[in-house]
């Protein structure tokens, strides 16, 4: 196996030595370089010195080809994070050969992998060493623990003779140089899993239209872990292909734009994530790459338009996303089907409300909860609800709007 980091520097494309190796001494610090087109931040305690947008390689997986023009493109642009995972099919495999061939500075560059949680350590470690080989490489510098969704997932890592041995030896080994995980789990399984101090850095949900993870936010920011989120362009909202009524209140920026900005604008997130599947998808976010600063009188203004729109549209059926409603006899995640609802209702956005109301029941612990057509109207929700809302009406109304064919994950792990 040919090491990555063993490249002789004299085979190095110069087109793609556009990345410093900056260290900024605290956490909202920011370095521009690359003719100032791209904004760097300090990962939290892992110190590293992180693009503002990231490439992740979930999607870009059509051939071996079109993956080395998406990590050529997005690492040109001034981009050195790349993400990947186990259990993305070819995508670890991909990148380290695109790595080899394209002769990329290993010093220039951080590498981050994805590892499901698992109670046995050796299975733990022989994870690593797979991922390691198919990525060419001698150490990772990220390994997050691939979706801690549930308290289960959370004891099999905090546990000594778990999976954290495995991790605590790779550390040891330099294999691995910094520890932290991803998640789609409960707000409160989230907190307690930052709380454990055994992690530098969290992959976060978190969006303007979906926010409820806003103390796990400010919670990372005061242990000073790096944030990386997840999926901005998809999960926010597939903003990539917004519908009318949305793009004419965010104009003149697009829909994507304004989620992008409002993230960036956040100095307690380091890193975006962009899972493009060819190099056009990265034009977006490289020409926002500079625009940290806080938000603009225009960019406000759109932020007051879509709460009136909602306030305006929902009027006494508005959920205002407190959770109070929870728990649900019937496992109805009834916050995030009642999410949906607000964002088809007030926006328009059918399309990404039945996508992500198709997952329910079909993707297990990462995406939790119920349809909601199994509420039996039992009333435990009603009286916990501060807004007096009519909840098994709006179950049964959202189910009615929104249920299409069922959805998978892309990739079961």
């Amino acid at each position: 196996m040919v090491l990555w980091h063993n490249v002789k520097k004299s085979r190095v494309n110069p087109l793609l030595e556009v990345n410093p190796n900056p260290k900024p001494s605290t956490q909202n610090q920011e370095q521009r370089t690359n003719n100032n087109k791209m904004t760097y931040r300090r990962f939290g305690k892992t110190d590293l010195p992180l693009s503002v947008f990231s490439l992740g390689t979930m999607r870009c997986l059509s051939g071996l080809s079109q993956f080395e023009q998406v990590v050529q493109t997005a690492v040109s642009g001034g981009i050195n994070h790349l993400e990947t995972a186990r259990g993305y099919g070819k995508s670890e495999v991909y990148l380290g050969e695109t790595l080899s061939r394209l002769s990329l500075r290993r010093d220039h560059l951080y590498i981050t992998t994805k590892l499901p949680p698992t109670p046995d350590a050796a299975t733990m470690e022989g994870w690593i060493e797979e991922s390691l080989q198919r990525l060419q490489l001698d150490y990772i510098d990220g390994l997050a623990l691939h979706g801690i969704n549930t308290w289960e997932h959370l004891e099999w890592v905090t546990r000594p003779e778990g999976c954290r041995k495995a991790l605590e030896g790779a550390i040891a080994s330099k294999k691995i140089h910094h520890l932290g995980f991803s998640t789609h789990a409960p707000l409160e399984v989230i907190l307690a899993a930052i709380e454990t101090d055994l992690f530098e850095f969290i992959n976060l949900h978190y969006y303007y239209f979906f926010q409820h993870n806003e103390p796990a936010l400010t919670l990372a920011a005061e242990k000073d872990m790096g944030v990386f989120i997840i999926s901005p362009a998809d999960k926010g909202g597939q903003l990539y292909n917004p519908p009318n009524p949305l793009k004419q209140l965010c104009s003149p920026l697009t829909p994507l734009e304004f989620n992008y900005r409002f993230l960036l604008a956040d100095p307690r997130i380091t890193t975006l994530s962009m899972g493009a599947a060819t190099p056009e998808e990265l034009s977006t976010p490289l020409q926002l790459a500079n625009r940290t600063q806080p938000l603009d009188e225009t960019e406000k203004a759109v932020m007051e338009r879509l709460e009136g729109r909602m306030m305006e549209q929902l009027q006494g059926d508005h959920c205002r996303q407190c959770y109070q409603c929870l728990p649900c006899p019937e496992v109805i995640n009834i916050p995030e089907v009642l999410r949906l609802r607000n964002l088809a209702v007030s926006y328009e956005m059918q399309g990404f409300g039945e996508y992500r109301y198709g997952m329910f029941e079909n993707a297990g612990h990462w995406f939790w909860g119920r349809k909601g057509s199994r509420c039996t109207e039992c009333g435990d929700c009603l009286p916990r609800c501060p807004e007096n809302l009519d909840i098994p009406r709006l179950l049964q109304d959202t189910h009615q709007r929104l249920n299409g064919k069922p959805r998978r994950r892309l990739w079961d792990t």
